[in-house]
């Protein structure tokens, strides 16, 4: 019995052995590999004798593995690349859209053609819900208390909003049309003439992180237009 069990454990080492041994070479081979980046350079016949097992294929070459690791990234690359594309030439159609509204903005002669120029660009050609201008002054301004409950939530930071807004405060600008996600501006130097407000029915397209540069510019414009048109 003890024999037996000697030469179990005698085997039971042997393996053990190998296995660390083997290990090792390994460890060693792939050390070797990583500090001679170019050996199969200088080696390229064994290239195409190495095997390497593959899921879907069973053996295949080293070339032949490397060669479907490399069509693959071509093939993530080509995709991302069409994604940059297809990005930049969107953005292309957004500038030149803005900056045919500020010119037309800039020609309006009364507050219903800019109102009617905003709506046709921002609905027509941008496929937002809704725009409204809320005005702060003159005979049908937005109520003070109404006025107060946005700049005090809503405008502590900067001059504009993006984002949602609570179902009270979309029924005060937009009762009824869609508004899940919104931009909301401030008019005026001090934001003392008025408030756009842009809907769009996608609870994304407006966000906090989004780029402000056209809209900052479109707010501009309106500032500088509204006191004539409002005779302020």
């Amino acid at each position: 019995m003890s024999e037996t069990s000697g030469q179990q454990k005698s085997n039971l080492d042997l393996t053990s052995d190998f296995d660390d041994e083997h290990t090792r070479y390994a460890s060693e081979v792939a050390e070797f590999l990583l500090t001679h980046p170019d050996f199969f350079l200088k080696h390229a016949s064994l290239l195409e004798s190495l095997e390497i097992p593959h899921a879907h294929k069973g053996s295949v070459s080293l070339v032949e593995l490397q060669s479907e690791q490399l069509r693959t990234k071509v093939r993530l690359l080509n995709y991302k690349l069409n994604q940059l594309i297809s990005i930049a030439r969107q953005n292309e159609q957004i500038y030149r859209v803005y900056a045919d509204l500020n010119l037309r903005i800039l020609s309006c002669e009364t507050l219903d053609e800019l109102r009617f120029v905003l709506e046709e660009v921002m609905q027509e050609r941008l496929h937002l819900e809704a725009v409204v201008i809320k005005h702060f002054i003159g005979a049908h301004a937005f109520p003070e208390i109404q006025r107060h409950l946005f700049i005090e939530k809503r405008f502590k930071r900067d001059k504009f909003f993006f984002g949602r807004l609570s179902e009270h405060e979309r029924k005060l600008l937009f009762p009824e049309q869609q508004a899940n996600s919104v931009a909301l501006l401030l008019l005026g130097d001090l934001g003392e003439l008025g408030m756009l407000a842009i809907s769009s029915k996608d609870p994304s397209h407006f966000h906090p992180d989004m780029d402000t540069l056209l809209i900052t510019q479109l707010q501009q414009f309106l500032s500088i237009l509204l006191p004539k048109l409002m005779k302020y």
